[in-house]
């Protein structure tokens, strides 16, 4: 017996699909959620290095890539390192949070946010997000910190625990700048530090300029599902000349300069990233704009296709930003954690490797103590959030640059 195609069609699942099917009419499946896409411009940097020998440490290619990041971010420095990870770790560490401090933070956010806190000694604290950008709910924050937080001529205390809040954490979640003027308003108020987790956002802008400068610094992300790669690697952009200098001896072992003497002057780390992948950087850098225009075509033909969908609506961009649409995403109008789930294992077997969005961060077991406010929002979020095939080769052919 079939089943008529209007009652399939008040199937959330076969909506999804059937707007995916849509929307993703070239290629064939299975549609990836986020791949690599590389050309003939990264072999031929590639190639280079292989030519040249310097694939590890030594070599311009880092130098380079540190300032065309810098560039895109406009800011003065970039300080390219091994991973996200490492680049949210070293800021902490350069900045003087560790033990004994606390660092606020979207519970909405990939682990490697909290882990990298943990990895600094500090003890992550984590806030709500508003259902529009998915960014940290300022508002919601400041009531919140009024109750648990006392100011002092020190610094922000929390109340519960005596730690020190020493930062606010933004992430830029699927590449959406959040309320940065707000957040900064709020982090002046507290005497709070803004140190921005833009590891999502490379290319991304508000009405300020490129996603990156709205702290003392900001961190990148370079994995393979980046709109960026290196393979792996990570950065910090900052507008500090004092801390970039700072922050590239640290992570270069802190060793000082001679011809062939080798002398540290502190305990470091060996975080720089390797030549032969500042090289592929080289490479995806120089296609940013082209890979950029596309996913913002994929958005545009995405929230075409859910313009009037019955059970899913459009993730779209703040207003007054330019978003990367690093992922896109649907939501359902309400919490159903069964649904969601049902729904991506139809998309899966139709081909589209569409995702959940994270596990809220306090609902892991590491974290199931750490301090938080009230996270409803966020909790809701995840039971009605799928991330979508968002590669930029989705849209069309690259453009070599």
């Amino acid at each position: 017996m079939t089943t008529p195609h209007s009652v399939l069609r008040n199937d959330p699942a076969t909506e999804l699909t059937d707007v995916l099917r849509s929307v993703l009419h070239t290629g064939a499946a299975p549609f990836a959620l986020h791949e690599p896409e590389l050309t003939e411009v990264e072999r031929r940097f590639v190639m280079q290095i292989l030519d040249e020998g310097f694939v590890s440490y030594a070599g311009r290619q880092v130098g380079q890539f540190e300032a065309e990041l810098a560039k895109a971010c406009g800011t003065t420095d970039a300080i390219a390192v091994v991973s996200g990870t490492a680049a949210i770790h070293v800021l902490l560490h350069v900045l003087g949070i560790g033990a004994g401090q606390e660092v606020l933070c979207p519970a909405l956010t990939f682990i490697a946010t909290a882990n990298a806190i943990s990895h600094s000694g500090a003890m992550p604290h984590f806030v709500d997000c508003t259902p529009t950008d998915l960014g940290i709910d300022v508002a919601k924050l400041d009531r919140y910190l009024s109750r648990v937080a006392s100011r002092t001529p020190d610094g922000t205390f929390n109340k519960q625990t005596g730690r020190r809040i020493s930062a606010i954490m933004p992430v830029h979640i699927f590449g959406h700048i959040g309320e940065m003027d707000a957040i900064r308003k709020l982090a002046e108020a507290w005497k709070l530090l803004v140190v921005e987790d833009a590891t999502e956002s490379l290319g991304s802008r508000d009405r300020h300029g490129p996603s990156g400068g709205g702290g003392i610094a900001a961190t990148l992300s370079f994995n393979g599902n980046k709109i960026v790669t290196t393979g792996g690697g990570g950065a910090i952009v900052t507008n500090d000349r004092e801390l970039a200098a700072r922050l590239k001896h640290i992570t270069t072992t802190a060793k000082l300069p001679h011809r062939w003497n080798f002398v540290h002057d502190e305990i470091a780390f060996n975080y720089r990233l390797p030549n032969i992948n500042a090289a592929l950087g080289l490479g995806q850098m120089a296609r940013l704009p082209d890979m950029l225009k596309r996913k913002r075509l994929l958005a545009s033909r995405y929230r075409d296709g859910f313009a009037n969908a019955k059970h899913w609506s459009f993730i779209d961009e703040p207003a007054g930003s330019s978003s990367n649409f690093w992922l896109n995403a649907v939501m359902l109008p309400e919490a159903d954690a069964v649904l969601l789930d049902r729904t991506l294992g139809h998309l899966h077997e139709a081909g589209f490797l569409c995702r959940p969005c994270w596990t809220p961060m306090h609902l892991m077991p590491m974290y199931a103590e750490a301090p938080r406010d009230d996270l409803s929002t966020t909790e809701s979020l995840a039971a009605r959030i799928i991330n979508l095939p968002s590669s930029p080769k989705l849209a069309g052919a690259p453009q070599d640059a």
